[in-house]
């Protein structure tokens, strides 16, 4: 939403609209082939993932060995849900 500057921008906001809408379309085509537990946290975690190192690399945010860290973790997470589920 910084790009969007509070809706007031209409390609911005619309892309926000837009990226959100795939984002629960690609939810729905993960729940029919996987297990809804291991599609949702891959969804969220690697959404979370994402946005951070959106934030670090083009909003020129922090990145603390703390964050850097923290990603690591949610991917490793997310991997090993992947994992869990397959046996």
């Amino acid at each position: 939403m910084n790009l969007s500057s509070n809706f007031t921008k209409l390609i911005s906001s619309i892309s926000i609209f837009v990226f959100y809408a795939a984002s629960f379309v690609a939810l729905t085509f993960a729940i029919k082939k996987i297990e809804i537990s291991v599609a949702f946290a891959v969804w969220s975690g690697v959404g979370t993932a994402l946005i951070a190192l959106i934030g670090i690399l083009y909003f020129k945010e922090a990145a603390t060995m703390l964050k850097i860290a923290s990603i690591f973790l949610i991917i490793a997470g997310v991997v090993g849900l992947k994992v869990s589920s397959n046996t």
